[in-house]
């Protein structure tokens, strides 16, 4: 067998910083989208996107290529309908 290189964890590790404000969500809100990614993990759907918006207090999710659901501050989510682009 020839050389073989290990590299652990650390060496993989590379330091990014995506974002460091502070979101505020709505207790509702925050356990909604608690229960509807469980929802969503549990079908073996990947989350593409889980965006708050500063603006409208709107969280926004994107699961697989078609599912999309927002969640208002009243924490009532539902599911997104292309025709309210």
């Amino acid at each position: 067998m020839g050389d073989r290189t290990f590299l652990s964890f650390y060496d993989c590790i590379r330091c990014v910083t995506i974002e460091d404000r502070n979101i505020q969500p709505t207790n509702a809100q925050a356990q909604a989208c608690l229960r509807v990614c469980q929802m969503l993990s549990n079908s073996y759907r990947n989350i593409e996107l889980f965006r708050f918006d500063d603006e409208t207090g709107i969280v926004f999710i994107l699961a697989g290529e078609d599912i999309q659901i927002i969640i208002p501050p009243n924490g009532r989510w539902r599911f997104l309908d292309a025709t309210e682009f």
